[in-house]
């Protein structure tokens, strides 16, 4: 059966008019489509941002240690991953959430075979807390457990129809790139994924694509492998 590891930015989870929080509606959304594909037998494996409550690079944490602000981050993720959990389980999606940091009163540690297992009866599993690292992106996060549980492909979320050749919300002329190679993204600097997520997904030759979380149905037809947003490669 096909497995993916879909990578969910904070920011999915935050009210789309305050840009912060978590949002009951978008997060039963997103759990209710991820629970359809899991019920048609796709391993699903869950990363989440966290920043939509708090980001080690944020303005909000300037001034602050960059490794205590990214630990801040990674607790952020924790509580999206639980809101995720919760949402999942009304959906009918049996779901797991296993936590790079210990905090064994609200999930599992991460366990490698573990977590294959999950997938292998058809549990979700929700990764949260990054890696466990300050200095790595849940971006890193999403090509490094895409590696160690062997998915197919890493689904990245966002708020756009996928790669542009510029920021498309300030530049109405941006090219929509529909296929990518790993070199092109790293070249031309196209903010997909940062560097380290990129060039760890071109080592293991685990493609990647890029689609917008906003348009409902959006997650169904990526995890199917259906042709939409950007294919980098």
């Amino acid at each position: 059966m096909r497995r993916v590891v879909l990578k969910l930015s904070g920011e999915a989870f935050a009210d789309q008019e305050l840009k912060y929080g978590i949002d009951p509606v978008t997060v039963d959304r997103v759990a209710a489509e991820i629970a359809q594909v899991a019920g048609e037998g796709y391993q699903i494996a869950v990363v989440v941002g966290g920043g939509n409550i708090f980001r080690g690079v944020s303005s909000t944490a300037k001034g602050m240690d960059r490794a205590s602000a990214d630990y801040m981050g990674m607790l952020a993720t924790v509580i999206n991953a639980l809101a995720l959990r919760e949402a999942l389980e009304k959906a009918g999606a049996p779901t797991r959430v296993q936590s790079a940091i210990t905090i064994q009163e609200v999930a599992e540690p991460y366990i490698r075979l573990r977590a294959i297992r999950h997938l292998e009866k058809n549990r979700v599993v929700i990764f949260a807390a990054g890696t466990g690292n300050p200095f790595f992106t849940t971006d890193t996060t999403a090509a490094l457990r895409a590696a160690e549980v062997g998915a197919e492909i890493v689904l990245k979320a966002t708020r756009v129809d996928g790669v542009f050749s510029a920021d498309p919300e300030k530049n109405d002329d941006a090219e929509l790139y529909e296929d990518l190679t790993y070199m092109e993204v790293i070249n031309r600097q196209l903010r997909v994924m940062d560097s380290t997520a990129i060039t760890m997904c071109m080592e293991n030759d685990i493609p990647i694509r890029v689609f917008n979380l906003t348009k409902a149905g959006n997650i169904v037809s990526a995890v199917r492998g259906e042709t939409i947003g950007t294919r980098v490669h």
